[in-house]
């Protein structure tokens, strides 16, 4: 048992679910994000079930809840920040609201630097979390997923003023894909009782892909790791084409078995799929994941297996991409 103590004093535990602070409800071995079951939209549900890590129920509402809480705890380690020395992090929005949110519990400044492009959901919550914005021209980051722009004034503000604040780096800090070998894998791997053999995520930073992949394959190497990606051009926040992959230093091509490219609209409208069929309240990036894992589980009727695909956060941040991508859902949210 896992023993806390509360402000009476009195001893808590996790299955419990009462905690002494929001940063002990962070994603662990002991305190697993939940996996449901897909039922309707997998024909296979019976021969090959699928299941969706719902990473949007993390405290901070994403999967980079673990990266950025392993990021800030190796800065802490170092002695590098403090209420004084902030962190400045380029950002499609969930690493910088993850940061953004343990930063302000540990009285530590934020300052988010992001493409234009990303929803303005995910701006306001950075600023509502006490960050500092730094709004980055559309003409420096083709897509909200590339953020080169962004990484390069991150880096500027780092270095000019480097008693100011520090940059943890998420596209080549190891620390990254750390927090996936020490939560996320393990997790996986005692959620499916070792029975996994396919995982099915998107690419970003690469961490997840990274660790969670390493420490599955060191325990079972025939397990099957699929990437999918979207189209060039796209505008999903937080993913990267294959094109865009040279941003992160953690990508590790040996780790991925295929990696599939599909649409990027096809984000918005299999995330609104799985809200409509199976109730799940999928972001963009979890469509585009369980589309590709569809696909794999089409191809061959006969192949049995579990496969787990990594729902990265829900659709509250992305209500105004949505509305772009599928002009009809604003219809009647008007009076009159």
């Amino acid at each position: 048992m896992l023993a806390l103590e509360d402000s009476l004093g009195d001893p808590v535990d996790i299955e419990r679910n009462v905690y002494r602070s929001v940063l002990e409800m962070l994603p662990s071995e002991r305190n697993p994000s939940p996996m449901v079951r897909i039922e309707r939209l997998n024909p296979r549900a019976e021969t090959f079930p699928l299941y969706a890590k719902l990473e949007w129920q993390n405290p901070f509402g994403s999967v980079k809840d673990r990266a950025a809480s392993s990021l800030i705890a190796a800065l802490e380690a170092e002695g590098a920040i403090s209420p004084e020395r902030g962190i400045v992090e380029p950002t499609s929005g969930n690493t910088g609201l993850s940061l953004a949110a343990i930063a302000a519990a540990k009285g530590v400044p934020m300052k988010a630097v992001v493409p234009n492009k990303v929803p303005i959901e995910k701006k306001v919550l950075l600023k509502m979390l006490g960050a500092e914005l730094e709004v980055v021209d559309d003409n420096l980051c083709p897509s909200p997923g590339m953020g080169e722009g962004s990484i390069n004034l991150a880096k500027t503000f780092a270095k000019a003023q480097a008693s100011s604040w520090v940059m943890p780096n998420q596209y080549e800090n190891e620390a990254n894909s750390d927090a996936h070998v020490r939560t996320t894998g393990p997790e996986l791997w005692r959620q499916t009782e070792g029975k996994i053999t396919h995982l099915f995520l998107s690419l970003g930073t690469c961490g997840t892909l990274a660790g969670s992949a390493r420490y599955l394959k060191e325990r079972n190497p025939a397990i099957r790791v699929v990437a999918i990606a979207p189209t060039p051009g796209h505008d999903v926040a937080g993913l990267r084409s294959r094109e865009e992959l040279g941003v992160s230093r953690l990508y590790d091509e040996s780790l991925v078995d295929e990696l599939i490219e599909l649409d990027h609209d096809l984000a918005y409208r299999v995330a609104l799929e799985l809200m409509r069929t199976e109730g799940l309240l999928a972001g963009p990036s979890s469509g585009l994941i369980f589309e590709g894992a569809r696909r794999v589980l089409a191809r061959d009727e006969t192949e049995r297996g579990l496969g787990v695909a990594i729902f990265c956060d829900n659709a509250f941040k992305y209500v105004s991409s949505f509305i772009r991508h599928v002009p009809e859902l604003a219809e009647g949210t008007q009076p009159g």
